[in-house]
């Protein structure tokens, strides 16, 4: 099932490939202030619906991960990272990990959240 997203004013729009089993909350500072609910999916279940060009990238400590974010409406959409599941980067087994408070029509509510004590992480 696809489920589609956008940002708050509509300039920056994705669908993913399939509903999340579960959402991270993530305690990091970025994250934290940010607040998002990250769903993680393959590059392939990603699809960026509008032109790259919208999006504005942050990128912070080891500059690893690309914050993506509307360029108009400033909404954090998405993230592209290296596999973290080891507690290395794992450039090979790249992740997609979208806002999923974004998504369209999607009860996040029904969804379990994962909390991931990032703020003592890393």
């Amino acid at each position: 099932m696809k489920i589609k997203g956008s940002c708050h004013c509509g300039a920056t729009a994705f669908e993913v490939s399939a509903v999340p089993e579960n959402v991270t909350q993530c305690t990091c500072s970025f994250c934290s202030k940010r607040g998002a609910l990250w769903a993680y999916y393959t590059p392939s279940q990603f699809r960026l619906a509008t032109p790259a060009a919208n999006l504005s990238t942050y990128r912070w400590g080891s500059k690893t991960i690309k914050h993506h974010f509307c360029g108009t409406c400033g909404c954090g959409t998405f993230t592209e990272t290296p596999d973290w599941s080891t507690g290395e980067p794992d450039f090979d087994n790249p992740k997609v990990s979208v806002n999923a408070r974004l998504f369209d029509d999607f009860d996040l509510g029904a969804v379990e959240v994962v909390v991931i004590d990032g703020k003592n992480l890393w």
